[in-house]
């Protein structure tokens, strides 16, 4: 296996792996058990299938972690601010309670662990003073579930209660794969916009600073700029999505050449009859499971459950 694997690389191989060919089905399994290398069985619930395989081998796996952590409490801290949806790296010195120099090291060894990642704004904010620092995001998406979900509740599981843990992930269940939605969501706009012509793009990811998000923001090859955002309600996405967009990529004074939206119910008639918008719904998203071979699956060597 290569040393960074993409995480579209990794769900590729999980889906293949478990041979799933449902987007949604994959997605539901793969935002914990992503990374692993184990196979899982889709026939089972995922609450069973954690109990089975994380909650039941907690000690060997929490061993397992000591490696990367070395049980330092600092990296705990951070880890866990992140995987809880701390999302800036000076936010998550705050959450976590550790100063500037205490927490640059934490981040940079954790990195080098390979356990998270920068995601950096495509383009730099042109006002003075707005800059935000970088944004940090776990590689994969088992760990951001153990720091998330199981080592924040390690003395009840260890016990065997597994009660206070099953009423957390139940309350964050519904929104937990949104992150590694949007993520896919990304490759997915790459890999449609491959086969459109000659100017494919050549850096894919968001734009941030201290008052505006964009989900993403790309770079095609002849320069011109894309700006995207993503809706998950089970409502149709209405006007006020692409007009929102457009704000902010005002607010943010970045020149716009072409606008999209992901919308995972689809959009009404009058979204859909803006000639200036890329439209995307969920449907789309199966193109990225589409022409799974052996040559997917990646190998790993972690211990299996």
């Amino acid at each position: 296996m290569s040393k960074h694997p993409t995480l579209l690389q990794h769900f590729r191989s999980f889906a293949y792996q478990n041979k799933i060919e449902d987007f949604d089905q994959a997605l539901e399994y793969f935002v914990v058990f992503g990374g692993t290398g184990w196979s899982v069985d889709t026939s089972k619930s995922l609450e069973s299938l954690i109990e089975q395989k994380i909650l039941r081998n907690y000690e060997s796996i929490h061993r397992s972690m000591t490696r990367y952590t070395h049980n330092n409490p600092i990296y705990h801290r951070v880890l866990s601010a992140i995987a809880l949806g701390t999302e800036h790296e000076y936010d998550v010195f705050k959450k976590s309670k550790i100063g500037r120099d205490r927490g640059e090291e934490a981040v940079d060894y954790l990195e080098k662990k390979s356990l998270i990642r920068f995601d950096l704004s495509v383009v730099e904010p042109i006002a003075q003073g707005l800059g935000i620092s970088d944004r940090v995001i776990f590689r994969l998406p088992f760990m951001r579930f153990w720091f998330a979900m199981v080592s924040s509740h390690y003395q009840g599981i260890s016990s065997g209660d597994f009660a206070e843990f099953s009423q957390k992930w139940q309350e964050q269940k519904p929104n937990y794969h949104i992150l590694i939605n949007n993520l896919l969501v990304r490759d997915m706009v790459v890999q449609s916009m491959r086969g459109d012509g000659s100017d494919p793009i050549v850096s894919m990811g968001s734009y941030y600073d201290k008052s505006t998000r964009i989900e993403i923001l790309a770079r095609r090859e002849s320069g011109k700029i894309l700006a995207g955002e993503c809706k998950y309600s089970r409502e149709s996405a209405r006007a006020n999505m692409p007009n929102s967009l457009k704000q902010k990529c005002q607010k943010a004074e970045l020149e716009i050449d072409e606008y999209l939206l992901f919308s995972q119910n689809g959009f009404t008639d009058e979204v859909l009859e803006m000639s200036d918008m890329r439209l995307f719904s969920a449907d789309d998203l199966s193109m990225l499971l589409a022409n799974l071979t052996e040559k997917d699956q990646l190998v790993y060597k972690n211990q299996k459950y």
